[in-house]
């Protein structure tokens, strides 16, 4: 009898933590790593939300167990929120809080999914998408969209994917890793081939709120109506807020699957943590001047990375719409001599760039096929600039 469980065996580390991890590992080591790897934004979280957790945690209400799907105030604020943000207006009652976007992310795919059922996953993914469908009992289908579509997915590419197996689409806009942002009439029309084949749909909106050069934010719950029957939001504090931390995050959906997933929470991971909570509540009732301020720091790094990157032979590196990262794709600095090692694939290219210029970047395997890097620009201006130097250096 195995002493782990093959379904547990199967599951890789998380690529991105593991990078990350390994740049840090590096600095404690005393070496100038330029870490590109996290997806945390190097702002501290704003101070009004900080004092609200501090009151909080004198208050003794907090000190006990309480709700298993969140607080009330938390709740109701999350779903005013989503009527104002996603244009979909639904009673408190369809929230759960949960510990961060990735346990929201787990737990849709563990209250939708059957063994054998398959979800059609857009690629490039979020590392961590493939991995909570497996440990769901789910197949993910992946449906790769290049470059050259901007990163985007087609109904058509979906449609050529689709099987009597098919239950749900998972839709992601702006996308982690790319940057990329489907259109009003894109998600539109997404959301309808959806609607038309009874297919449920997990959106992952954790980066709603960073868009750039006017491209407008648009939720499937707003673009297609008639689909939210079958329809799960995923979102959270953590990318808006300088948030990662405090590890607050929610789902919305019909009732009968939130009911279901509140079940699965009851038993699972409980109430989460009172305090972070009210720090959430704090966040997303009270000014919103920060959110304005980093997006704006975004907006710049993106457009120095973009340029930075965009100098080096063998890099194309298209432009973000959203999020922030950049991936661009490497394939032209693949099978070329760099100081007596060849590198084959991106995973090989980012060992090197570490080893050589001492700058982490996470490679495409983490997120679907080799020959990409995804840079997060989630860093001070000052270190964006040293490791885009390193790297212009070294490949020059």
């Amino acid at each position: 009898m195995a002493r782990i469980s093959t379904r547990i065996e199967s599951i890789a580390e998380s690529a991105t933590l593991k990078v990350d991890a390994k740049a840090k590992q590096l600095k404690a080591a005393g070496r100038p790593v330029v870490s590109f790897a996290a997806g945390e934004p190097d702002f501290p979280t704003p101070p009004h939300i900080v004092e609200a957790a501090i009151e909080a945690a004198r208050d003794p209400r907090n000190h006990k167990y309480t709700p298993a799907a969140g607080l009330p105030e938390l709740r109701e604020a999350v779903a005013e929120a989503t009527a104002r943000d996603s244009g979909w207006s639904v009673d408190p009652s369809q929230v759960i809080v949960t510990n961060g976007g990735k346990q929201a992310v787990y737990q849709s795919f563990a209250t939708l999914l059957d063994p054998g059922d398959e979800v059609l996953l857009p690629t490039p993914y979020w590392t961590t998408y493939p991995e909570a469908i497996r440990l769901a009992g789910g197949v993910p289908v992946e449906v790769f969209a290049g470059a050259d579509q901007g990163y985007r997915v087609s109904v058509e590419q979906l449609e050529a994917a689709r099987t009597p197996r098919s239950k749900v689409l998972l839709f992601v806009s702006p996308s982690n890793p790319t940057g990329a942002v489907y259109s009003p009439e894109e998600t539109a029309a997404i959301g309808a081939w959806a609607a038309e084949h009874g297919l449920w749909v997990i959106s992952d909106e954790i980066y709603q709120h960073l868009t750039y050069d006017g491209v407008p934010f648009t939720s499937l719950a707003h673009a297609t109506p008639e689909l939210t029957d079958r329809l799960i939001l995923v979102n959270g504090v953590a990318k808006t807020y300088a948030m990662t931390g405090w590890r607050v995050g929610w789902m919305i959906g019909s009732a009968d699957a939130i009911a279901a997933a509140g079940n699965l929470q009851s038993h699972l991971s409980s109430n989460v943590n009172n305090i972070a909570q009210r720090a959430a509540l704090a966040a997303l009732t009270g000014p919103q001047d920060a959110v304005a301020t980093m997006r704006e720091a975004f907006d710049r790094r993106r457009r120095a990375i973009v340029a930075g990157l965009s100098a080096i032979d063998g890099i194309e590196c298209p432009t973000p719409e959203g999020a922030f990262y950049v991936y661009p794709d490497v394939s032209g600095l693949l099978g070329r001599d760099w100081g007596g090692v060849t590198p084959t694939s991106s995973l090989e290219l980012a060992d090197l760039i570490l080893d050589r210029a001492e700058v982490a970047a996470v490679p495409g395997e983490a997120f679907g096929p080799s020959g990409y890097l995804r840079f997060s620009y989630a860093l001070a201006d000052d270190q964006l600039a040293e490791g885009v130097q390193r790297l212009q250096t070294l490949f020059g």
